[in-house]
């Protein structure tokens, strides 16, 4: 008898396999004292620790490049970056010689309280970061244990991969021919996540410990659009579940003759279709899947990954390269969201005991005005480059929009002085992610540019559901009825205005939903570079009034899960 599982969809598309687990080698990790006169040859154990462990890295990093280009590859840098970062590796030297302790321990002690850091962080992007670490981190107990990692060769080609959670070692290392992945824990925008959308491959993450009941070699169907797992189904359900995967992968191929074209409606309206990235690395597939712009360059990534704060000089040629790529295309800059229990390794923040509602994004930037004004600096330095626009997170009322822009004209003059060029006419605007800011768009859109929609904030802060708890994932519906009343409240004040409307959440990605996301008024959707061709087509095949008419019937529902049901019977292309 069959059994359904749902989870989080990860990465999208419809595969049909047998089970194979793929288990990490555990290792008992035991707390054991040192004499002093051990310590230095307990250091050099951990030295060579690491120095193979870097070895190991550059291989999967080339093996990565080879697979799937460079800007794949780049995650391994960051694992290699945490091999030489001093608060990581150093703090492993200083507790063997100071607390006089094993490597191994000392190892699996600092890995988890950086882990632990890491997973509390509001972005859900950066959050996924801790599972970097853990990797790194696990690769080293395993070298100073001697233990061998699991056998890759042992997942054949047509197999589902079924785990506890993948890190990005562990997903390179999966054989060609996998036909999916799914897992008890993880997030959507977890490097594991992305390589899958990178290699095409569905996946199903946060299905819980229900997936224990799923044995190799169980038949299994995984529906990664759905975040749906199928355990064991009958002829008939694997019969229709082929044909699913043969017109997904029809689709596919057919969106991607869109990717080249411009975003237009089938009765000429235009819609800007912009992709969002995380760094410099996604620049080269946002442009091959046909991205018209930058909606969301997300700027954390250059704090992140450094072990001081970047200098002006450092995000000027960050943001410059982004914004020469798009050859005078807009390239929408969101500034610095960090702050409350993103604690960077060279700096110390608060403690917050609700960091999502903390002192985060525009709370902190307004507070550290000198960190916040050497980004507004290399900003406006690269905006003469091309087509930036700049974007403050986290808005929530007026006067944050007056100090920000106030900073903004401060940062102007202090460059005019140093005779240094700058764009006279750079947008500023703003994220609509809390509900308050939806709430009062009319008002907020009298003293900005343009208003980006970041559903996957608003969702949470709308129905009161942690987008990266699993626990409450059924809850977490950015199709919910509330959260489109606030997205077409915010699109009327916006285009009353006569200003730019977008969006740059999750949903902006979602082509079943582009229909109503075109009637409620956007003008611009940012999303994932891999969806991009799907919404061109999708936009290629609707007319706006049906289009409007759709959105306003949409927002009447009551019940937030027939929404996309009733969207689909109503599409009008």
């Amino acid at each position: 008898m069959d059994k359904e599982l749902h989870g989080i969809a990860a990465a999208p598309g419809i595969a049909l396999g047998t089970s194979v687990w793929w288990r990490q080698v555990e290792v008992t990790v035991i707390k054991r004292s040192i004499s002093a006169s051990a310590v230095v040859a307990e250091i050099d154990r951990l030295t060579q620790a690491v120095q193979k462990a870097a070895e190991q890295i550059e291989l999967l990093k080339e093996v990565t490049q080879t697979r799937l280009g460079k800007e794949e590859a780049a995650i391994f840098e960051a694992h290699l970056s945490f091999l030489s970062d001093p608060t990581y590796v150093g703090e492993m030297g200083n507790r063997i010689r100071n607390d006089l302790q094993n490597a191994d321990y000392v190892c699996s002690q600092v890995t988890e309280e950086m882990a632990l850091m890491l997973s509390s962080l509001p972005d859900e992007y950066l959050r996924a970061r801790s599972a970097d670490i853990q990797d790194v981190g696990h690769r080293l107990v395993l070298l100073l244990s001697g233990k061998q990692a699991f056998d890759p060769t042992l997942v054949k080609s047509g197999s589902v991969v079924v785990a506890d959670e993948l890190t990005p070692s562990d997903t390179i290392q999966l054989p060609e021919g996998i036909v999916a992945m799914v897992t008890k824990r993880g997030s959507k925008t977890g490097h594991a996540a992305i390589m899958a959308r990178t290699l095409g491959i569905p996946m199903v993450v946060g299905l819980g410990e229900d997936l224990e009941s799923v044995h190799d070699a169980d038949v299994l169907i995984v529906n990664g659009s759905a975040g749906q797992l199928v355990v064991n189904p009958d002829a008939n359900e694997q019969h229709i579940a082929m044909q699913a995967v043969a017109a997904d992968k029809e689709l596919k191929e057919r969106a991607m003759a869109f990717a080249n074209k411009p975003a237009m409606t089938k009765d000429g309206h235009r819609i800007q279709v912009f992709a969002n990235i995380g760094g410099l690395k996604d620049v080269k597939k946002a442009l091959a899947h046909g991205a018209e712009g930058v909606g969301l360059f997300r700027t954390e990534f250059l704090y992140l990954e450094n072990i001081q704060w970047p200098t002006e000089d450092e995000q000027f040629t960050a943001y410059r390269e982004v914004v020469e790529a798009f050859s005078g295309n807009p390239v929408v800059i969101r500034t610095l969201d960090i702050g409350g229990d993103k604690e960077l390794p060279y700096t110390d923040f608060a403690k917050e005991e609700n960091p999502f509602l903390g002192h985060r994004a525009i709370r902190f930037c307004l507070a550290n005005k000198d960190i916040f004004k050497t980004q507004l600096r290399a900003l406006l330095r690269a905006s003469v480059y091309g087509d930036l626009w700049i974007m403050f997170p986290m808005i929530e009322n007026v006067a944050e929009i007056l100090a920000a822009k106030q900073l903004l004209s401060e940062c102007r003059q202090e460059l005019a002085q140093k005779n240094m060029a700058v764009k006279d006419d750079i947008k500023v605007g703003i994220m609509i992610e809390i509900p308050a800011a939806a709430v009062m768009a009319d008002i907020l859109a009298k003293y900005v540019d343009f208003m980006s929609i970041g559903t996957n904030d608003l969702t949470q802060y709308t129905l009161a559901a942690d987008r990266g708890n699993e626990l409450v994932a059924p809850l977490y519906d950015a199709v919910h009825p509330a959260v489109l009343r606030l997205i077409a409240q915010t699109c009327k004040a916006a285009n009353d205005a006569g200003i730019v409307v977008g969006m740059c959440g999750e949903l902006a990605g979602d082509a079943t939903m582009t229909e109503v996301l075109l009637g409620l008024g956007l003008k611009e959707l940012s999303m994932s570079a891999s969806m991009v061709p799907a919404v061109k087509e999708r936009l290629s095949y609707l007319k706006m009034q049906p289009a409007i008419e759709v959105a306003e019937a949409v927002l009447k529902l009551e019940n937030p899960s027939v929404v996309k049901e009733y969207a689909a019977a109503h599409l009008t292309c």
